[in-house]
Parts: C-alpha cells; sequence; structure tokens
C-alpha cells in the first residue's frame, strides 16, 4: 500500500472514532434564563393559607389580603372560616380587630404586626415591600440572588430579609407566586397562595 493511502485509511478511522466519541457526549448544559421584566401592580387581591412562627411559637389559618393604591385589608380566619384577626391600613392610620372584638390603633400597620403575626416584634415587615415580594417583583435596593429556569426570583434579600420562591402558578416567565417563605432571624412567614387576582385581571 502506497504511503498517501495509509495515512488516508489511518485518517478515516481516526475521524470515525472521533465521530463515535462526540455520540457519547452529554449535551451541553442549559444556559440560565434571561432574568424577567416584573413590574409590581398598584392593587390586588389574593387568598391563600399562612402560617407563622418564631421558633417557639406559631400560627395557622387562611388570609385574604386585598390591596388598593391607598388602602390595605388583611383577613385570617379560623379552620372554620371564623375571622381570627383583621388589619385595615390607610393613609389615616391602621386599625386591628381581633376575634374577641378588641381593636388596636397606630400610625403605620407595620406597628401592628407584632400582634398580627406571633414573633414579629423584632423584625419590622413593612406592606409595601411584601405587596412586592408577593409578587416576585424586587423593591428598590433589594437584591435577587438566584433565579429559576424560567428566569423568575428563587431568591431575593431585601433589608435583612430572605425570600424564598418555591413554587409559581405555572410555568409562564410572568407568572405570580404560588408557594413563599419569608424569614429573618427566628421569624418564619409561609404563604400558600390560591388565588390571584390582580390589577389588569380585575379592569373592565
Amino acid at each position: 500500500m502506497k504511503p498517501a493511502h495509509l495515512f488516508f485509511r489511518r485518517a478515516g478511522v481516526f475521524l470515525s472514532a472521533c465521530a463515535l466519541a462526540a455520540c457519547t457526549l452529554p449535551p451541553p448544559a442549559a444556559q440560565p434564563a434571561e432574568p424577567a421584566i416584573r413590574q409590581a401592580a398598584a392593587a390586588f387581591a389574593l387568598t391563600g393559607r399562612v402560617s407563622a412562627s418564631d421558633g417557639e411559637r406559631s400560627a395557622t389559618g387562611r388570609f385574604e389580603w386585598r390591596r388598593q393604591p391607598a388602602a390595605d385589608r388583611w383577613t385570617i380566619s379560623g379552620p372554620f372560616g371564623q375571622i381570627a384577626a383583621r388589619l385595615d391600613a390607610g393613609p389615616e392610620g391602621a386599625e386591628l380587630s381581633l376575634a374577641d372584638g378588641t381593636r388596636h390603633h397606630a400610625a403605620r400597620a407595620a406597628d401592628l404586626m407584632p400582634a398580627f403575626f406571633p414573633g414579629i416584634a423584632d423584625a419590622e415587615l413593612s406592606l409595601a415591600r411584601l405587596a412586592a415580594w408577593v409578587q416576585a417583583a424586587p423593591p428598590v435596593g433589594s437584591e435577587v440572588r438566584t433565579l429559576d429556569a424560567h428566569g423568575r426570583p428563587a431568591r431575593l434579600i431585601d433589608q435583612g430579609w430572605s425570600i424564598d420562591y418555591l413554587g409559581y402558578q405555572d410555568d409562564a416567565a410572568a407568572a405570580l407566586p404560588r408557594l413563599l417563605e419569608i424569614f429573618r432571624g427566628d421569624f418564619r412567614l409561609r404563604l400558600v397562595i390560591d388565588q390571584w387576582e390582580t390589577e389588569a385581571e380585575s379592569a373592565p
């Protein structure tokens, strides 16, 4: 066999081996999704289940949150539908009504949160920031630490709070959260959102 023919034969064997090896290589890793652009709605209504704990005390129930640009109403209900607590907040202040008829007033809703959620006394919780968190719309000054496969926040850090997004309503990039945990220190708030209604959905 001539040397040139031997070279091409050996080259063909080499290329065939390379082709077989390429077939066994794992597929390239999927590139992370681009961050989804999310804007918080000024008004929404949501219902679901809530649990709060400070490591020693805990409380669970169903909740409803109706938010308007200048007003909020949080309602916590027991397992049989009885209202355990209701928090109304607006420009003139906030009022907390409890099941036993007791009412508390304050200039800010955050001042009434210790009576609304156990263990929150040492970790002030702002309704304005909470409204952004539940929509997975990072407030100014917050940091998105990780994204999920669809470019949505998976963990958000804001003013010492950590917000973990454990599930969304569906796989769409703009889907709203279904399950999230909010924690700081020993306080942990877990929200399971069963139903969402945003400002755009309720508009005529």
